[in-house]
C-alpha cells in the first residue's frame, strides 16, 4: 500500500505538505478577514493543552495572570521611539468610532474621529508599563511578575496559517526587578521554562541562546531565543526572552523608592511564546500521511473505532468499545469512541491525519476474543504497510500509560536525532557558508533544497560591522539564530571578522 493519506509529500513541496496538514487534520482555515485563521476544536484543543500546562509552569514560578485592553493610546506607543520603529509597519490603527447610514450602505461618520488614535495590540509593554508605573512605589513591591493571554495584531504581508498570520493568540510576560542581576535571571529563568517545555511537552528539541544586537526585540539590551529544527532544514524561533534594561521604565516613569530612600528606575523584562509554536509541532513530527501529535498535547491520545456495518451485533461493538473508554479515562487517559456513521476506514484515516497517538479498530473478533487491535501513530508504516498489533484487553488497558509515555520519548528522540545530526561545524570561511547554502532563490520561501544549521566561530562584532555581516547573510536568506547559552569555549577565527572568535553562532535559513 504505497498511497499516503495526504496529497502531497514532504518531499515534493514541503509547504503546500504543511498546509495539507493544516487542512487535513482539520486544525484551522483561512477566514473572511485577509491573513486571518479560524482555529477549528481540534487546533483550538492542541492549544488548549499547551495553553494549561505553560500556564501551570508560569504560575509555579511566581507569576499571576491579568488582562489588559487590546486598545493601545498612539500616545503611549510614541513614548518608545525604538519600540516603535520595530513595529511601526505592521500596526493596525483604529481612528473613528461609529458608522451611519449613507443611503442604505454603511460609512465611516467623519463626526466619530476619535480624539486619539488607538493601536489595536502589537504587543503590550507601553500599557503595562503605564500600569506599573502606578502600581510600583517601593521596593516592597518589587518584583512585580504578570502574565497574560490574550491576543495581537501585527499587520503582516505574507501569512501562514500557526506561522504567521494578521491575528495570533499568545502569552506574554512582564515583569519589574529593582536591579538588573534579578531582572537577568527573570529573563534566563523564563527562557529554561520555554526549552523545558518544549522538549518535555511538545517533545520538540530547541537550542537556547542569545541573540545578536540586530536581532533583538526592539528597545531590549539582550534577547534570548529558544531555536528548533524543522524537518525541511529550517530554523523556528519558538519563543523569545527580553532583558529591556530600563528602556521602558524611564519611558513610561516606573520608579521606586529604594530602602535607602532614593528614586530608581526598575528594570524590567518581557517574554512569550505563541501559537506559532503548532506550526512548529506540525513541521517537527508530522509524515506523510498527516499530523503526529505528542500525546501531552493532544486532545483525544486513544481514539476506539467499532468497526460497523449496520447489523444486530454494531450494538455489542459499541458496548464493548464505550465499556473499554471509561477503563481507560478511569486510568487518566483522554479516550474517546468515534460512533459516527461512516465506513471505519474513512474514520481510521481521519485520526490517522489528525494524529491521534493510538487508534484502536474494534471488530467481532476482537470482542469474542477479549482483545484490542490498535495502531501506533508515530510508527504507522513499516515501509508501505501499515503496521497493527493485537493484545487481550486487559493487557492494553494495564500498559496505555506506559505506551503514550513511549510515544511521546520516541517523537523526541526522532526529533532529536534529526537537530544533532545536521548541525554542520567544519565552515572556516563566508565562502564555504555561501557554498553550502547556495545562492537565494524565489525556491527558498517555498521549499527548496534540504539544509541544515551551520556552527561557526564568532567574534561578536558590533555596530556598522554587525550590520555588514546582516546584509551579507540577508542576499542568502540566511540570518544568525542566536550563540547558544551552552557550548565549550570558542577556537579559531570568526569567520566575518578574521578576529579570535568569543563564542560560537547558530545560522539557518529560518521561518
Amino acid at each position: 500500500m504505497s498511497k499516503r493519506a495526504l496529497p502531497v509529500t514532504r518531499d515534493e513541496n514541503f509547504p503546500e505538505w504543511y498546509q495539507a496538514v493544516v487542512r487535513d487534520a482539520d486544525m484551522a482555515e483561512t477566514s473572511p478577514v485577509r491573513g486571518c485563521m479560524i482555529i477549528k476544536p481540534w487546533g483550538w484543543g492542541v492549544w488548549e493543552r499547551i495553553q494549561g500546562d505553560l500556564d501551570a509552569r508560569i504560575k509555579d514560578t511566581g507569576h499571576d495572570n491579568c488582562y489588559f485592553p487590546l486598545f493601545i493610546p498612539m500616545s503611549f506607543i510614541a513614548k518608545e521611539a525604538e519600540h516603535v520603529e520595530g513595529f511601526a509597519k505592521e500596526m493596525a490603527v483604529v481612528t473613528h468610532h461609529r458608522l451611519r447610514n449613507d443611503g442604505g450602505k454603511l460609512v465611516v461618520d467623519p463626526e466619530a474621529k476619535l480624539e486619539e488614535p488607538l493601536i489595536v495590540r502589537p504587543t503590550s509593554e507601553t500599557i503595562i508599563g503605564d500600569a506599573f508605573q502606578r502600581w510600583i512605589k517601593s521596593y516592597r513591591d518589587l518584583p512585580m511578575l504578570i502574565n497574560q493571554w490574550a491576543n495581537v495584531v501585527r499587520w503582516e504581508m505574507r501569512t501562514r496559517l500557526f506561522l504567521r498570520t494578521a491575528e495570533f493568540l499568545w502569552q506574554e510576560g512582564h515583569t519589574a526587578h529593582a536591579d538588573r542581576d534579578d531582572a537577568v535571571a527573570e529573563t534566563l529563568k523564563m527562557l529554561e521554562v520555554y526549552r523545558t517545555f518544549a522538549e518535555e511537552v511538545l517533545a520538540m528539541p530547541v537550542i537556547a541562546g542569545e541573540k545578536p544586537a540586530n536581532e533583538r526585540f526592539p528597545g531590549a539590551d539582550n534577547t534570548y531565543s529558544i531555536e528548533a529544527m524543522m524537518q525541511d532544514g529550517k530554523a523556528l524561533q519558538a519563543g523569545t526572552s527580553h532583558y529591556l534594561g530600563t528602556h521602558f521604565a524611564e519611558a513610561q516613569n516606573i520608579q521606586f523608592q529604594n530602602a535607602q530612600g532614593a528614586l530608581t528606575y526598575c528594570h524590567t523584562t518581557s517574554w512569550g511564546v505563541s501559537t506559532r509554536l503548532i506550526g512548529g509541532v506540525i513541521m517537527t513530527h508530522g509524515d506523510d500521511d498527516g499530523l503526529r501529535l505528542p500525546p501531552m498535547i493532544a486532545p483525544r491520545q486513544i481514539i476506539l473505532v467499532p468497526m460497523l456495518r449496520e447489523k444486530p451485533e454494531d450494538a455489542e461493538l459499541i458496548e464493548y468499545c464505550v465499556s473499554l473508554e471509561k477503563e481507560l479515562k478511569a486510568a487518566g487517559i483522554r479516550a474517546f469512541v468515534d460512533v459516527k456513521p461512516v465506513k471505519s476506514a474513512e474514520k481510521r484515516w481521519n485520526w490517522v491525519r489528525r494524529g491521534a497517538p493510538v487508534i484502536i479498530e474494534i471488530g467481532g473478533r476482537d470482542v469474542s476474543g477479549g482483545s484490542v487491535t490498535f495502531m501506533r501513530r508515530d510508527r504507522l508504516r513499516d515501509g508501505d504497510k501499515v503496521i497493527s498489533k493485537t493484545v487481550p484487553r486487559a493487557e492494553f488497558v494495564a500498559g496505555a500509560t506506559v505506551l503514550l509515555k513511549e510515544i511521546q520519548d520516541a517523537l523526541y528522540a526522532e526529533a532529536k536525532a534529526r537537530l544533532d545530526g545536521n548541525i554542520l561545524t567544519n565552515l572556516t570561511s563566508f565562502e564555504e557558508l555561501a557554498e553550502y547554502f547556495g545562492p537565494a532563490t524565489e525556491a527558498d520561501d517555498e521549499g527548496g533544497a534540504f539544509r541544515g544549521w551551520v556552527r561557526v566561530p564568532w567574534a561578536r562584532p558590533e555596530g556598522k560591522a554587525l550590520e555588514e555581516i546582516a546584509d551579507r547573510l540577508k542576499a542568502l536568506k540566511l540570518t544568525i539564530r542566536n550563540a547558544p547559552l551552552v557550548q565549550e569555549s570558542a577556537a579559531g577565527k570568526c569567520i566575518f571578522t578574521g578576529e579570535a572568535a568569543k563564542e560560537y553562532i547558530l545560522i539557518a535559513r529560518a521561518y
